[in-house]
């Protein structure tokens, strides 16, 4: 056979039929599930008589709607009932369809995206879906990691263990080098997005190699893969290595004894073959980033932190011009202000693209001894990622500086459990997305590294760890 990617090698394997309309009907290995608009697919389901083909090949995690304070009162520390709903019929729908559910009391309770790596479901060569458009998380594993829609697609995989997509181009993103001192995965991701575009990815399934990447820990490389649909790309991979191999040996759902032996086999077939063509190439030099942060409304209106608010004025775009100047506008800042003059009235370390172990490491190093200047809240990614910061006494480092210790969940990513920041204020955030009232209506986000905001919390501003 001719030399092929790492995407085009898994697609194949999936692939079923190929339809005159040139989709491509696909098996899918493994299918998540948040609340999100899941309900809208089990109502149809419901409607048509269908069952789920192979329930156990699903899981559906409760994450996005479960607060993050008072679980231990159950259903009473939902006081909204519109979000206590929310919950409710995800166990609900959950039960009938005879899933398995890892709902608010469950102890491996947390972020979909984060507990599947974690519980060793996502596996290199599988196919994952996930009504969540940071799916592709789970590409850091050499996972085939698809977001799909919560109604008809969700209905089709949960109904058939298929689903119909349409194959995209490839692409290769590399980063050569060695990260500077203080320069982490999410510094990486928003330098490229800085650099191609919330569009310029869009189309493409995205392969990021080099040796920066193969340097890296798996929690960077899903970090790396997280914020790949920031970039236009639904679809983020990483060819599996040793350092996946060592992540997934001995975690619940990976492999073991001969089966391990055989999947260590197929694995290693896997990574892309070194006269493979893609269908566009970016290179990027890992010795010229910097700590990055967010001034604008969307991923791509960043620079590093020693930079300066740009001038509207001075683009020649039109159209970006005036994206700038609206952004700016909602932001409320000024240009040519310095960004590390930017005061920020709270901080929030969380969500599915920085909570994992080594981001809340990273936070108590910078804030150990030291006492914050404004509020804020810690949330690990999931009750795995809680129990061993505190095994490790992170937690304290983050009480003492004076910053809240919260249970696992979304939270304050999008907010839809009821946890906002307030119109107007201003938020350092470790989230994916700044767009206008992301993190609640009027609110502020600038996004950046776990360390960076500890060091904005610090300072009371946006702040270089350095």
């Amino acid at each position: 056979m001719s030399a092929r990617t790492l995407f085009e090698k898994v697609w194949s394997d999936h692939v079923i039929v190929v339809s005159p309309q040139g989709e491509e009907l696909l098996y899918v290995d493994f299918n998540l599930i948040n609340e999100g608009q899941s309900f809208l697919a089990f109502d149809q389901l419901r409607m048509e008589g269908r069952t789920a083909r192979r329930p156990q090949q699903h899981l559906a995690v409760t994450d996005h709607y479960l607060p993050t304070i008072n679980r231990d009162r159950g259903p009473a520390g939902m006081p909204n009932p519109e979000i206590r709903r929310v919950v409710e019929m995800m166990e609900e729908n959950a039960k009938e369809f005879k899933l398995p559910h890892i709902g608010w009391s469950h102890r491996d309770q947390g972020i979909a995206h984060v507990i599947s790596p974690e519980l060793g479901i996502s596996q290199p060569g599988t196919l994952i879906t996930c009504n969540d458009s940071h799916t592709a998380t789970n590409g850091a594993c050499g996972v085939l990691a698809v977001p799909i829609g919560g109604g008809n697609q969700l209905r089709h995989v949960v109904a058939t263990q298929t689903v119909w997509l349409k194959k995209p181009g490839t692409m290769r993103i590399s980063i050569s080098g060695t990260l500077p001192e203080a320069v982490t995965a999410k510094d990486v991701i928003l330098s490229i997005i800085q650099n191609i575009g919330v569009g310029g990815a869009t189309g493409y399934a995205v392969e990021y190699a080099g040796s920066a990447i193969s340097a890296m820990s798996m929690e960077g490389r899903l970090t790396i893969c997280n914020m790949s649909i920031e970039a236009g790309a639904r679809i983020g991979m990483i060819a599996p290595d040793d350092t996946t191999y060592q992540f997934l040996s001995g975690r619940r759902h990976a492999p073991r004894g001969a089966d391990w032996d055989k999947a260590l086999a197929y694995w290693a077939r896997l990574p892309t073959d070194a006269e493979a063509q893609f269908d566009r190439e970016l290179s990027f030099d890992a010795a010229h980033l910097a700590p990055m942060v967010t001034w604008g409304t969307s991923p791509e209106d960043c620079s590093p932190v020693n930079g300066v608010v740009p001038d509207p004025s001075g683009i020649g775009d039109g159209d970006r011009r005036r994206h700038v100047e609206r952004a700016l506008d909602y932001m409320k800042l000024k240009p040519a202000t310095p960004l590390q003059e930017i005061a920020i009235d709270r901080v929030f370390i969380g969500s599915c693209t920085n909570s994992r172990i080594e981001d809340l490491r990273a936070a108590a190093n910078v804030l150990k001894g030291r006492r914050v200047s404004v509020p804020g809240m810690v949330s690990p990614g999931s009750h795995g990622v809680k129990r061993q910061a505190e095994a490790e006494g992170l937690h304290q480092i983050f009480l003492d500086a004076g910053l809240e210790w919260r249970d696992p969940g979304c939270s304050m990513c999008n907010g839809s459990n009821g946890e906002l920041v307030a119109p107007g204020e201003r938020c350092a955030s470790t989230t994916n997305r700044n767009f206008e009232g992301r993190q609640g209506r009027g609110a502020l986000t600038h996004i950046m590294s776990p360390a960076m905001v500890a060091a904005a919390a610090v300072f009371g501003r946006l702040a270089d760890v350095r």
